[in-house]
């Protein structure tokens, strides 16, 4: 039997109830080098939870090869093990080293410096799980000791302010990141423990999340306040479903709830850039810094379902829905501004100057991913497929060891390099403020656990790579290639669930079960009694497209952006000859031809782009010219910007010649996918693309 579906229906659950043989007291063990690969499970909700899908139980979904595999394993072998060196050499733990009295000195870098050593060490363990090795079980238990050496003895610990604040805490906690600093140590320590078994960081998280339930929540005896960057939330959580404590669960209720009641603005904190200026059940939008807006949306519903507050789950639902309208890149990228490194106004998304921080495209695919989780509804999964493709991926090199904090869609011709964040630089090793480098490692990491999820008696397949996912294989050239094939490995029953991408106009499936054509933006379930080795094939249709932004974002607007199958495209300068990008415009007409390039980029298809474009621009007095002027079409154009002679495009098109706009001749503009940026220079480069006039 087959079906398709554009939801799930959700299975009721108790709430609060702990996975089974989760605890706080659980000895170290030590896995040796050839112990089976876990595969990562950042977010387990426990059995009693709220639910459409599960995760799959750990080990049970490993990529195995192809596009992801080549960059899990650059991440692994290169970004991961020299992230150690990048961490000692910007003082990070000679920060914890001080705060345990190790050596003397004063602390360096910003306020958060321990977040990076805890998403570098999550980054380690899920690695381990993946890839077993005696080198990171080494390095993992080195940090791990030092950071359990800085702790307090009543569990605070923040080596920054432990040192700067001279026993003072909270005591600014809009800006003092303790409790972000805190839910990233929570996120590591449940890594730790579900990938390796060791319970060292555990029991450090355990003693600081005992200390903030009794500073923390309502009541008098407790401090009324809250972190003016949300994850501790989502931390808390993750550390109740693996200890079973639910008090953990409370306190991260209780976070959830406070927002929105003037807290912060109280403390002299601008309630929108906080995510404090509408109670969160209530608000109907994200708004303020990205990254903040984003891991308290996904902490929210970590509670949502672990509660069964089914009004909880609905507001995040909209809000999510609503910054899909209005606030996100067509890369899926989040974050307008890079003033307070913002969410804008509804369709304020600039194409050179929008920020897309990768942080904030990780935040978005952890908040999409608990929606997914929650509802069953396939547009989660097209939405973590956008953000992981287009706005995670172009954040690191191709070689995974230099980074992108922010993540543009255009980058102009003569564009200077000014302060650290510029992708003006090119990708860099590390930033001064170096929260994306250890978040990319870590999502890489845990990769394989977004790619599919579980019901009773189903496994539905999310996201397409070359994997092994419980009882079936997939085996597939995507994101290049639109054909997948997958394999049933066991005998028995089983409603196995493919998610139909929405760009997919026209969808085959074939196979054991038969032929269907499901519709776009659907899960296609084939329900039957299989033998190992019956097969399914998917073909996808790739066929690249323009596509044109709704017209109020005023700065895409005459533009077209080109997708094909998962990709969004770019011109980039390096593959162009006899003109420049931010010169170029093309025909929206005209076909769009595909090339496979092996030897591209790591294997790329680029697109032929019919355009239009000068051979060089010339430079007018004053860059505005008027519509009006006398003569109309006939006037000449500017001395300074060359005249429209015979036989040139102004003096036969007639759009050119009447706007006075510079001449062009046809040109051919190849695009690559946007990942895949700047990886031969920070050359210009333009996602959007003027329409010849």
């Amino acid at each position: 039997m087959t079906t398709t579906t554009g939801t799930t229906p959700r299975t009721s659950g108790t709430g609060g109830t702990p996975q089974a043989g989760a605890t706080g007291t659980t000895p170290p063990t030590t896995p040796g080098t050839g112990s089976r690969p876990r595969s990562a499970t950042p977010a387990l909700p426990t059995a009693g939870a709220h639910l459409a899908f599960r995760p799959l139980p750990a080990g049970d979904a490993r990529i195995t090869g192809g596009f992801w595999a080549l960059r899990q394993d650059r991440n692994g072998r290169d970004a991961i093990r020299s992230g150690y060196e990048r961490l000692d050499a910007a003082g990070n733990f000679r920060n914890l080293r001080i705060a345990a009295g190790d050596e003397q000195g004063e602390v360096v870098g910003p306020i958060f410096m321990d977040s990076d050593v805890t998403k570098w060490l999550e980054a380690v363990a899920w690695e381990y799980g993946r890839a077993p090795a005696q080198d990171l079980l080494d390095l993992q238990r080195e940090v791990t000791a030092l950071y359990a050496r800085a702790q307090s003895a009543d569990g605070y610990v923040d080596s920054v302010q432990q040192v700067r604040g001279n026993g003072e805490r909270y005591v600014d906690l809009k800006w003092s990141h303790e409790l972000y600093c805190a839910g990233h140590l929570y996120q590591a320590a449940v890594a730790q423990h579900r990938a390796t078994g060791d319970t060292g960081l555990l029991d450090v998280a355990t003693r600081n999340a005992d200390h903030l339930v009794a500073t923390f929540g309502p009541g008098d005896d407790h401090t009324q306040d809250v972190d003016g960057h949300p994850v501790v939330e989502s931390g808390l959580v993750e550390l109740y479903r693996e200890t079973g404590n639910r008090a953990y669960l409370d306190l991260a209720h209780w976070f959830v709830e406070a927002r929105g009641h003037g807290i912060i603005e109280r403390a002299g904190g601008e309630p929108t850039y906080f995510s404090d200026r509408v109670p969160v059940r209530e608000a109907t939008t994200v708004e303020g810094h990205a990254v903040r807006a984003v891991y308290l949306a996904a902490g929210a519903v970590d509670v949502a379902i672990e509660t069964g507050d089914a009004e909880l789950l609905a507001a995040s639902e909209r809000q999510f829905a609503d910054m899909q309208a209005t606030k996100a890149f067509i890369t899926g990228g989040l974050g307008a501004r890079w003033d307070w490194e913002a969410f804008g106004d509804p369709y304020e998304l600039p194409t050179d100057r929008g920020y897309a921080e990768t942080c904030a495209a990780i935040g978005g695919v952890q908040w999409a991913w608990r929606l997914l989780l929650a509802t069953g509804k396939p547009l989660y999964a097209d939405a973590i497929e956008r953000l992981l493709y287009n706005a995670f991926l172009p954040g690191v090199s191709l070689a995974g060891t230099e980074y992108f904090y922010v993540n543009p869609l255009q980058h102009r011709d003569g564009a200077h390099p000014d302060e650290n964040r510029s992708p003006a630089h090119g990708r860099r090793g590390w930033f001064d403020c170096a929260c994306c480098p250890p978040n990319i490692m870590r999502t890489f990491a845990s990769l394989d656990g977004y790619l599919a999820t579980v019901t009773d008696g189903g496994l539905q397949v999310h996201q397409y790579a070359d994997a092994d996912l419980g009882p079936v294989r997939v085996r597939t050239g995507y994101p290049h290639d639109g054909r997948v094939v997958v394999t049933v490995t066991q005998d028995g029953p089983l409603a196995l669930g493919l998610r139909i991408p929405a760009w997919s106009d026209v969808t085959t499936v074939t196979g054991a079960a038969g032929e269907a054509s499901p519709a776009p933006g659907t899960l296609h379930v084939v329900e039957r009694t299989w033998t190992a080795g019956d097969t399914v094939e998917l073909a996808f249709d790739t066929t690249p497209h323009r596509y044109v932004a709704d017209p109020r974002i005023d700065a895409a607007r005459g533009h077209v952006a080109i997708e094909r199958g998962p990709l969004v495209y770019a011109v980039e300068q390096a593959d162009q000859q006899g003109f420049t990008v931010d010169d170029l415009t093309v025909d929206p007409d005209a076909d769009l031809t595909e090339e496979r390039r092996e030897d591209l980029l790591d294997g790329v298809v680029a697109l032929r782009v019919p355009g239009s474009a000068p051979a060089r621009h010339e430079q007018a007095a004053w860059p505005y010219r008027r519509l009006d002027r006398p003569g109309g079409a006939t006037h000449p154009a500017d001395a300074t910007t060359g005249t429209a002679t015979a036989g040139s495009t102004a003096a036969t098109h007639p759009a050119a010649a009447a706007t006075g706009l510079p001449a062009g001749a046809p040109v051919t503009a190849i695009a690559v996918p946007y990942y895949a940026w700047a990886n031969r220079g920070s050359d210009p480069m333009r996602v959007w693309l003027p329409l010849v006039p």
